[in-house]
């Protein structure tokens, strides 16, 4: 691979890779909660996490830079607290891509949560353990197969997202220039076909190489569970 090609990878992992760290605790819990039958409000909290699937991802990048950016009710703050600038940043690449890829982590891991045998926590009830003992020595170990599966297919799909990146992110090569921005930059660019098909075929190994991963550490986490 060229200087520039390793340089594209390099900000799409490292993009992807604080996306996943920054989204997946909230992931985790947003999951649980959501996988409680009994959670106040459920239906409305299911809602507005699997909004960033049903609206455009250029509308979910423009609202982020509405509330993010220099002049928005949080990128104000954040710049006046703490001199922390998020639009057009890596950082920023960041975090649309969490929320772009939060549904997808949430779900995975709800569907783990919710296949554990509530029986479980009865019998952990009834010997008097606390609700976060209980999700810290039931909830999250029995969760964790699906836990892992969903954070590397989430990782993987971090590393395709297009539309709130470009949005809330710009287009910078070196900050916040991922594989698709980078696809999208040589497209426009007379003869730049046989660049994007390089980069194409990169991004498709990448995906393939995600899937396969999260299979196999589903797998062995699974296997190591049961014993």
């Amino acid at each position: 691979m060229s200087p520039a090609e390793i340089e594209i990878l390099s900000t799409s992992f490292a993009v992807a890779w604080r996306a996943l760290v920054f989204s997946l605790p909230f992931a985790i819990a947003i999951a649980f909660f959501l996988s409680r039958p009994s959670t106040p409000g459920r239906l409305i909290l299911d809602g507005i996490t699997h909004l960033p699937l049903i609206l455009p991802p250029v509308l979910v990048g423009f609202l982020l830079l509405m509330m993010f950016g220099r002049r928005g009710p949080v990128g104000a703050l954040l710049e006046q607290w703490f001199g922390v600038h998020l639009a057009f940043t890596t950082a920023g690449a960041a975090l649309a891509t969490a929320v772009m890829s939060f549904p997808l982590l949430v779900r995975s891991i709800r569907l783990a949560f919710e296949a554990t045998d509530l029986r479980l926590f009865e019998a952990a009830a009834v010997l008097r353990a606390g609700p976060w003992d209980r999700f810290v020595s039931i909830a999250l170990p029995l969760a964790g197969p699906g836990i892992v599966a969903g954070a590397v297919t989430a990782f993987a799909a971090s590393m395709g997202e297009f539309g709130a990146v470009i949005t809330f992110a710009a287009n910078i090569p070196g900050q916040t220039q991922t594989l698709p921005l980078a696809i999208y930059t040589v497209l426009q660019q007379p003869g730049g076909e046989a660049e994007a098909t390089r980069l194409a075929v990169m991004s498709f190994v990448v995906a393939m190489l995600g899937l396969v991963a999260a299979e196999f550490l589903q797998r062995r986490a699974r296997k190591r569970l049961l014993g």
